[in-house]
């Protein structure tokens, strides 16, 4: 024979709404949203045994979640009651104590042949300095823990200009909203592109295998490359020269001229010395020549990133230079221009460019 019916669990309907809102949920926890339908399934008068049969847990469960909803009948029931834990073997203070040493250089304490810490270093030197001993493993669990490691090392570069966030933002706004009907050109020298030549062929790769290439190499001679790019269009106008001289970019400027016959036309390009007028006024000379529409935008100091030839020569040297075996010194820039040209053909395309300098920004709202 059945047994007796369970007793129906009594709900307030607003409680009930927040329940079936909660049990339909699909961000929130999955042990509050099995016991919102446990209390929901408790309040049709359903048993415990047929509870967890429909919701597939423990009838202990459905028991004791069941009796305390029916104590308080409040959603904050469903959740955890605070637990206590183990207490903390490391104190706060220990803890403090290690990260305040991690954050110092190891030659302020006695470490004179150490310019970074280790785990075991800082093990020994925090029981040395308090007498605190921790296991290498628990200061790493530390600093860890607080996203710390104090071994790791980035490469970061600074630009001392005092014009640094004028000059960017220039630039920034040449990118996004040119001048109407003028040219912007983001110019610049890939310089001591080295023609190597592998003295054994190259492996290719295969399946379970990465390619491989020699590590001896000849050296067949170095180029340079002088280049030009449309952020309009991301068209790409390069020379390949054998030097990197005053003439050479002369030379290359005048091709552009020649490209651009009309219109103003905004160089960007950085800060190297054949950038600048020199003695002779090369470029004041070079302007004239060409009724004053060349308008030279130069980048912060230390911060050629900023122009945006820099990407395109990424790409040319992940595709092109880096794996590359040379025959001889004239395979370089003929593979260099083969390059420009297909890029030209198939793939020319402005960069969709983006600075996340928000001081900038910032600075500017604050000027305005």
């Amino acid at each position: 024979m059945p047994g007796p019916r369970a007793q129906r669990l009594r709900v307030a309907p607003s409680v009930r709404e927040e329940l079936k809102a909660l049990a339909r949920s699909g961000r929130s926890e999955a042990r509050l949203v099995l016991r919102a339908r446990l209390v929901l399934l408790a309040a049709e008068g359903h048993s415990n045994q047929e509870i967890a049969r429909r919701l597939g847990c423990h009838v202990d469960t459905v028991r004791v979640w069941r009796g305390r909803f029916a104590r308080d009948g409040r959603l904050v029931t469903l959740e955890d009651r605070p637990r206590s834990g183990r207490p903390p073997r490391v104190s706060p203070a220990t803890r403090c104590k290690l990260i305040k040493l991690a954050c110092d250089k190891p030659a302020r304490h006695g470490q004179q042949t150490r310019s970074t810490w280790t785990y075991a270093t800082l093990a020994r030197r925090l029981l040395q300095e308090t007498g605190i001993g921790l296991s290498v493993s628990e200061v790493g669990r530390i600093l860890r823990n607080e996203d710390f490691r104090p071994h790791k090392m980035r490469l970061w570069l600074h630009s001392p200009d005092p014009d640094f966030c004028r000059k960017v933002q220039r630039i920034c706004d040449l990118y996004h909203h040119p001048p109407d009907g003028a040219h912007v050109l983001c110019v610049d020298e890939k310089t001591g592109m080295q023609a190597l030549g592998r003295r054994f062929p190259s492996k290719l790769p295969a399946p379970g295998r990465a390619g491989r290439f020699e590590f001896e190499y000849v050296r067949r001679g170095t180029w340079s490359l002088f280049a030009a790019f449309d952020i309009r269009t991301g068209e790409v106008l390069g020379e390949c020269k054998p030097q990197r001289r005053a003439e050479d970019l002369m030379d290359f400027m005048e091709g552009l001229a020649r490209k651009y016959p009309t219109g103003q036309i905004y160089v960007v390009w950085d800060n190297l010395n054949i950038h600048y007028d020199g003695a002779d006024y090369r470029w004041t000379r070079f302007n004239r020549r060409h009724g004053d529409r060349f308008h030279f935008v130069y980048t912060p100091i230390h911060a050629s990133w900023v122009n945006q030839i820099e990407i395109w020569f990424s790409l040319l040297q992940r595709r092109v230079l880096r794996y590359a075996d040379f025959p001889c010194a004239g395979a370089m820039p003929r593979a260099v221009m083969n390059f420009i040209r297909r890029w030209n053909r198939d793939e020319a395309h402005p960069f969709n460019w983006t600075f996340r300098g928000h001081f900038v920004h910032t600075q500017r709202r604050h000027a305005a």
